[in-house]
């Protein structure tokens, strides 16, 4: 091919040649047309690609570890710490189940021997008394053997609020005690002090306590119905407790006020008497309310009553001893009489 302005100088192998060697643009081939002019086709230029955006930090996912990469599992001393506080756990509660598990045992086999007639286990266990003592116990209580579960709580309410009563009269003998000291003309209530504390404690416990223990042990109406007459008359005798009236033997709020004139010291220790007693009656008053609910609900009556009083009269031998010798003697007269 002849060139303006001299011979055309080719190269000798024109695939070699640089300017054809090197890529080109699509968009720069695009627009060059060879036969059109005899310009050289414009130089190779690099495309230029903008940057990807960068990736915010709460978009990228999360890295996963590698398989052989080693992971933090804790010092040694912490694993071994914590290994130690779950095995001692484990003992625990194994001691615990094991102990609930021979308490079942033992429950069961009283139950059973009390089923059968066994007399080996059902020796009496109240009062405590210890072995050297010459007065044995006198009743068997065993609330969790012998009531069912649903009164349980109950009964065991009654008995702390026997035991409360007890240690409240206890505490109005002292007051009392000291009152005398202070005031000499109050000798007749601090007699009737100790009399209450002596004659109440087991009264208590033999006249209300025991008839709603046996009453919740063998769902007895004859039993409840004891329960609820000597009851209510124990909570109208708390009542008067708390109130104190002189010279009954009652260390209450009357008796504290009239002391407090007197002594300080004395009078304090009244009202700590007078707060037990006003607990002791209003602990009384609901539990005799809840009581009688859950009497209500056992549909026991009065005709229900009467018919185990006539049963537990006739099923006594020395009832029914008397009177066979009653109508035997009545026989004999009437066959004698002339």
């Amino acid at each position: 091919m002849a060139q303006r302005g001299g011979p055309a100088v080719l190269p000798d192998n024109p695939f070699q040649d640089p300017a054809a060697l090197q890529p080109r643009p699509a968009a720069v081939l695009d627009g060059y047309n060879p036969f059109e002019s005899d310009a050289p086709p414009p130089p190779f230029q690099t495309p230029s690609v903008a940057p990807p955006p960068p990736v915010p930090a709460a978009a990228q996912p999360p890295r996963k570890a590698s398989p052989t990469e080693p992971r933090n599992y804790g010092s040694y001393g912490s694993q071994a710490s914590a290994a130690a506080a779950a095995t001692a756990e484990l003992l625990k509660r194994q001691e615990e189940l094991n102990r609930k598990a021979e308490e079942l045992d033992r429950r069961e086999r009283e139950l059973q021997n009390a089923a059968l007639g066994g007399s080996q286990t059902r020796l009496n266990n109240w009062p405590p008394l210890p072995s050297f003592c010459p007065v044995k116990p006198c009743f068997y209580q065993d609330i969790p053997v012998e009531i069912p579960a649903d009164f349980q709580k109950t009964v065991t309410t009654m008995y702390y609020l026997w035991m409360a009563s007890t240690i409240a009269l206890f505490l109005n003998f002292l007051a009392s005690l000291a009152w005398f000291c202070v005031d000499p003309t109050s000798g007749s209530g601090f007699g009737l002090s100790i009399l209450w504390a002596l004659l109440y404690t087991p009264c208590s416990f033999v006249c209300w306590y025991r008839p709603m223990y046996k009453a919740f042990r063998s769902d007895s109406s004859f039993n409840f119905f004891v329960f609820f007459f000597v009851f209510f008359a124990q909570n109208v005798m708390y009542v008067l407790q708390a109130i104190g009236i002189p010279n009954w033997g009652f260390s209450g709020w009357i008796l504290s006020l009239i002391a407090l004139r007197t002594n300080t010291a004395v009078a304090v220790m009244m009202i700590l008497v007078s707060l037990s007693f006003t607990a002791v009656a209003v602990l009384g008053i609901i539990m005799l309310k809840k009581i009688h609910s859950l009497y209500r609900r056992t549909g026991a009556s009065f005709q229900k009553a009467q018919e185990e009083f006539a049963a537990g009269v006739f099923s006594n031998q020395a009832v029914r001893t008397a009177a066979a010798n009653a109508a035997a003697g009545a026989a004999t007269n009437a066959f004698r009489a002339p």
